[in-house]
């Protein structure tokens, strides 16, 4: 296997990583709207995150700045073409943080109530365009000789996108529901597990149907295998939160992200960005990619600094891995 090869894989396993565990912080988000009823539930959902948040989002600087590093071209086309959508997923993150940070800032009803509005948007908004910008990454878009993009912003808001942007927000939905019931008490946690099952039945019809009409657009039998993981795992999961088993059904739920983007990048490869106007102009992991000494050097910086990353986010999900609900939450906090 070519060192460029090797860093596709890489990269893959850093966007599958960042969709597990933003995944379920964005569903969180979401959550706050859908699941709490007062203030103090959404304190509680928000406390579920509190801790990770920001360390999950490691994973979408990795990603971004291997892809910089590792395929350049790759880099370049990608945040020329979707300049617009990954800009507004920009703004959603840095004001989303914000709102983390500044919501219990002031005790006044409404300040408190404007930053609740931003989380829930700002989880929304990039849970429904990341599955769009990778429906059009594996679709294809329009690419010149040059590795130009020369498309515009309509033709990213196709049928095939649009489904891949409500199967991952849908699903990250699902998955934080998920993490709300195994991290919360009382009654909270029963209604996450219920509300769980209605986001679970959407997601596995939106998902089947993207998912096999990926399959049969792009698909082998490598990406099949990952297709039927998927599905399995998320009817899997259903069924481990209907048995109050919020463990596996986290898991199993994590495993359905993970089956998911393995089957998109296993349609995509050697492609990283295919172009929809002629095969020949497609950019592939051969002729997008760096030098060959510059990915050995990355690779050995990687060997040493990506185990001591997920040890110190091990042990931070570790020390708060304990569960919590509204008796934990104070007055003062409002």
């Amino acid at each position: 296997m070519e060192l460029h090869d090797v860093w596709f894989v890489l990269i893959a396993v850093l966007w599958t990583g960042y969709f597990f565990l933003e995944g379920f912080d964005f569903g969180i988000g979401v959550l706050t709207k859908l699941l709490a009823r007062n203030r103090t539930e959404k304190r509680v959902l928000i406390n579920t995150i509190g801790p990770v948040w920001d360390g999950n989002e490691v994973w979408l600087l990795s990603a971004g700045g291997a892809t910089f590093a590792a395929f350049p071209e790759w880099y370049a086309t990608l945040f020329s073409g979707f300049y617009l959508p990954l800009l507004i997923i920009l703004v959603c993150l840095i004001v989303r943080g914000v709102a983390f940070e500044y919501r219990a800032k002031r005790p006044e009803e409404q300040w408190q109530r404007n930053w609740e509005n931003a989380i829930f948007w700002t989880s929304l908004l990039p849970a429904f365009l990341w599955g769009v910008a990778f429906g059009n990454i594996v679709r294809g878009v329009k690419i010149d000789q040059d590795f130009e993009y020369v498309g515009n912003l309509w033709d990213l808001l196709n049928p095939y996108a649009i489904l891949g942007g409500l199967v991952t927000l849908s699903l990250f939905t699902f998955h934080g529901a998920v993490f709300a019931a195994l991290k919360t008490l009382g009654d909270i946690r029963e209604r996450a597990r219920k509300l769980a099952l209605g986001l679970g039945l959407v997601t596995a019809v939106l998902a089947l149907a993207f998912l096999l009409w990926t399959q049969a657009d792009n698909g082998d039998g490598k990406s099949l295998v990952a297709l039927v993981v998927a599905v399995v795992a998320l009817v899997a999961a259903i069924g481990a939160n209907q048995l109050g088993r919020e463990g596996w059904a986290f898991a199993l739920s994590g495993l359905t992200i993970v089956a998911a983007v393995a089957m998109l990048f296993l349609s995509l490869f050697p492609n990283v960005m295919p172009s929809s106007l002629n095969e020949e102009w497609s950019l592939t992991v051969t002729n997008a990619s760096s030098s060959p000494y510059t990915l050995k050097i990355m690779t050995w910086c990687a060997v040493i600094a990506t185990p001591v990353v997920m040890l110190y986010q091990g042990w931070t999900y570790w020390v708060f891995r304990k569960r919590i609900g509204t008796q934990h939450i104070a007055e003062a906090a409002h």
